[in-house]
C-alpha cells in the first residue's frame, strides 16, 4: 500500500482531498525505530515532525511511567509541533516500529481539516486525562462501564411473585433483578418493591405487573459519562450492562458512578427532588456549580456536563412547581411548563440564566380568569430559581412575563405570527422560543408545535431567510486580538466572549439547518447529525463543527470551573493569555471552520 492510500485510512489525513493528500504523501519521510528507541523525550527538543505509525507500536511515558500505547495509524508529536514546546511525554518504540514523518507544512494542512481539529481536541483531552490520573483523580471520559461492574446480573422469571423476588434480592444481596421479556429485558428494583408494598398490594403480585419494561441498557464498552447521562435523564438508578455478544455482563448503579466524583450529581438531584420546602430545594441546588466543576475536572465530555447541568435545573424546576402547587392548590386547567433556549437543548454552563414559558388549555373558561393562578405559579418558580443562583433573563423570556404565558392555541398563533413576520420581538426570541421542551405538566403542547415546525419548509420560506441572517449576525474571530475578538472596554476588556463569539454561532447554524428541513430535534449535536441525513451539510463538515463545538465548550467550562474554585462569579469572558498555544491553535481552527460554514450558508440561501 502506498503512502497516500495508507494515510487516507487514518485521521487526520482522511479529511484531505486528493490533491492535498498527494502533496502530504510526497513530502513524507520514513524512518525505522528499533524496539526500545527513544523517539521523543519529555521536556526535550520540540517535535520537528508529525509522526504517523506505519507499523509496530510506541509507548507513551510520563516521568518514566507508562500511560498509553499507540499502534498502527495513530499519530503523535502533534501538540509539541504545534506549540513549539518540549513534548509532554516520552515516546519510545514498544517494538520494531516504522513511522512516516510529516513536515510542518503538510501536517498543518492535515490538522486544519475537520478530522484534524478532532485529532487536536482529542489530544488535548487525553493530555488532561493523563495529568488528572497522575494526580489520583478518576476520569469519566476514560473509564469504561465494564470496569464499574460490582455485581452480577441476576435474572428472575416474569411469572414469579413480588415476595419471591424480594427474597431472591436479599439472598443474592442485589438491588435489582432482570426479567426476560419479549426478546429483551425488564427490570425490578428494590425501590419498585417498596412502592408496591407501600401501595398495599399483595406479596403474591406478579412481577410482570410491576417491573419496568423495557429496561434501559448500556453497552459494556461505553464510557462512564454515558452511563451518568442515561441515569440522570431517565431518573433511574440501575443500568444492565450488555456485552459484545448481546449477553448480560452485570449491572451498574448510581452508587458505582458516585465514586468517580467528589460530589455526585445523583446525590444533588436526589436532594433537590426530596426537599420538603423551597428553601431546602434552593439550598441543595446552590451546590450545582461545585458539582459541575468536579465533572469538568474529571474530564466528562464538555457537552455532557452541559447536559448534567440542564437535567439538574430541570429537577429543581419540577420540585419548585410541585411545592408551589401544594401551596396554591391544583391548577385550574391542563398546563405545561416549557424550558426554552439552552435549557431546552440541555446545553447549560456553570453561568446560565432562566428561559421558560407556560402553556395551558382553557377549555370553556376565559384566559383572563385562569391567568392569575399561572402568574403566581410562574413567579414562585422564577423566584426559586433566582434564589438558587440562576438569574432572571434580561430579555424577559420567562413565564412571569404575560407574553410567555399563553393558551396552547395562543402559542400556535404566536409561532405562526413570528414565522410570517418576526418583527423585533420575534427576531430576539428566534434563538430562544424555537428551542422548547416540556419538563412538567400534563398538557402535550410539544406535539402541535412540532407539527407546525414541520410545515416551515413549505409555508414559511421568508422565515428560513430570517434564520439564516440570525446565524450570520455574529462572525467568528480570525485572530485573538483583532476583529472584535476581545472586548475593548468595560469590565471584560481584553477578553473574548466564548459563548456569543463561538458556541452560539454553531448553535444558530445548526438551528437554521434543522428548521430549514422542518426537523424538530433540539440539541445542537443532534441537529448537526440530522443536517447530514437531510443533505444540508456533508459528514466532514459535521465532524468539524461538532469538534469545534466541543472545544469551545471545553474552553468555556475550564474557565468557569476555575472561577468556581476561586470563589468568583462565573462568566463567559476568557482571557486569551490564559490559554496555552495548543488550545489557541485549536480555537483558531475552530473559528476557521465556523466561518467556512457561515459562508456556505450565505451562498446557499442567498442571505445578505
Amino acid at each position: 500500500m502506498d503512502v497516500a492510500a495508507f494515510l487516507r485510512q487514518h485521521p487526520p489525513f482522511d479529511g484531505l482531498d486528493d490533491e492535498h493528500l498527494a502533496i502530504v504523501a510526497r513530502s513524507a519521510l520514513i524512518e525505522f525505530f528499533p524496539a526500545g528507541s527513544a523517539i521523543l523525550e519529555q521536556h526535550g527538543q520540540p517535535a520537528a515532525y508529525l509522526y504517523v505509525i506505519r507499523s509496530g507500536a510506541v509507548e507513551i511515558l510520563e516521568e518514566g511511567r507508562l500511560v498509553d500505547l499507540a499502534s498502527e495509524g495513530e499519530v503523535f508529536g502533534e501538540l509539541s509541533m504545534i506549540s513549539g514546546a518540549g513534548p509532554s511525554a516520552t515516546v519510545r518504540s514498544h517494538e520494531d516500529t516504522l513511522c512516516y514523518l510529516i513536515d510542518p507544512k503538510g501536517a498543518s494542512a492535515a490538522l486544519a481539516s475537520g478530522s484534524g481539529l478532532s485529532a487536536i481536541g482529542a489530544s488535548i483531552r487525553r493530555l488532561a486525562a493523563r495529568r488528572d490520573r497522575g494526580a489520583g483523580q478518576e476520569d469519566f471520559g476514560r473509564v469504561r462501564v465494564s470496569s464499574l461492574i460490582r455485581r452480577p446480573a441476576i435474572s428472575f422469571p416474569p411469572d414469579g411473585s413480588v415476595g419471591e423476588a424480594a427474597s431472591r434480592m436479599a439472598e443474592d444481596r442485589v438491588s435489582s433483578l432482570l426479567i426476560p421479556w419479549k426478546g429483551g429485558w425488564g427490570i425490578l428494583t428494590d425501590r419498585d418493591l417498596r412502592s408496591v408494598l407501600a401501595a398495599g398490594r399483595s406479596r403474591e403480585t406478579n412481577v410482570a405487573e410491576v417491573m419496568t419494561v423495557p429496561a434501559r441498557t448500556i453497552a459494556s464498552d461505553s464510557m462512564a459519562g454515558e452511563a451518568l447521562l442515561a441515569m440522570l435523564d431517565g431518573g433511574f438508578h440501575h443500568l444492565p450492562v450488555i456485552d459484545a455478544h448481546g449477553g448480560l455482563s452485570g449491572v451498574v448503579t448510581d452508587t458505582d458512578l458516585m465514586g468517580l466524583s467528589r460530589q455526585s450529581p445523583f446525590a444533588l438531584k436526589s436532594a433537590i427532588e426530596r426537599s420538603p420546602s423551597e428553601a431546602e430545594a434552593v439550598a441543595a441546588a446552590r451546590r450545582l456549580p461545585e458539582v459541575a466543576a468536579d465533572l469538568v475536572e474529571a474530564n466528562v465530555d464538555p457537552v455532557d456536563v452541559g447536559h448534567v447541568v440542564g437535567a439538574t435545573i430541570d429537577a429543581l424546576t419540577r420540585r419548585l412547581i410541585e411545592l408551589a402547587i401544594a401551596r396554591l392548590g391544583d391548577p385550574p386547567a391542563s398546563w405545561a411548563w416549557l424550558a426554552l433556549g439552552s435549557e431546552a437543548r440541555h446545553e447549560q454552563a456553570l453561568s446560565t440564566d432562566q428561559d421558560h414559558a407556560l402553556a395551558y388549555e382553557p377549555g370553556e373558561r376565559a384566559e383572563a380568569e385562569l391567568d392569575p393562578y399561572f402568574a403566581s405559579l410562574a413567579e414562585a418558580v422564577t423566584s426559586g430559581l433566582e434564589a438558587a443562583g440562576i438569574p432572571r433573563c434580561r430579555g424577559d423570556a420567562m413565564a412571569v412575563h404575560p407574553s410567555l404565558r399563553r393558551s396552547q392555541a395562543g402559542w400556535l398563533d404566536q409561532f405562526r405570527s413570528w414565522m410570517s413576520d418576526p418583527g423585533t420581538e420575534g427576531s430576539v426570541l428566534t434563538s430562544i422560543a424555537f428551542d422548547y421542551r416540556r419538563i412538567a405538566g400534563p398538557l402535550d403542547v410539544e406535539t402541535p408545535l412540532n407539527e407546525l415546525i414541520r410545515s416551515i419548509p413549505g409555508r414559511y420560506p421568508q422565515f428560513l431567510r430570517h434564520l439564516a441572517r440570525r446565524a450570520l449576525d455574529q462572525r467568528p474571530p480570525t485572530g485573538f486580538f483583532r476583529n472584535l475578538v476581545v472586548e475593548s472596554h468595560g469590565e471584560h476588556a481584553g477578553r473574548f466572549d466564548v459563548k456569543h463569539g463561538g458556541i452560539m454561532i454553531v448553535t444558530s447554524l445548526a438551528r437554521a439547518w434543522a428548521l430549514r428541513r422542518g426537523r424538530t430535534e433540539k440539541g445542537t449535536l443532534e441537529r448537526l447529525r440530522t443536517a447530514v441525513a437531510s443533505g444540508e451539510i456533508d459528514e466532514e463538515s459535521r465532524e468539524a463543527m461538532e469538534e469545534a463545538f466541543r472545544l469551545l465548550w471545553q474552553v468555556r467550562l475550564d474557565h468557569q470551573a476555575a472561577m468556581v474554585r476561586a470563589g468568583r462569579p462565573t462568566d463567559d469572558f476568557v482571557d486569551p493569555a490564559s490559554l496555552g498555544p495548543i488550545t489557541r491553535q485549536g480555537l483558531k481552527e475552530a473559528f476557521r471552520i465556523i466561518g467556512r460554514e457561515q459562508r456556505g450558508l450565505t451562498a446557499d440561501l442567498g442571505a445578505r
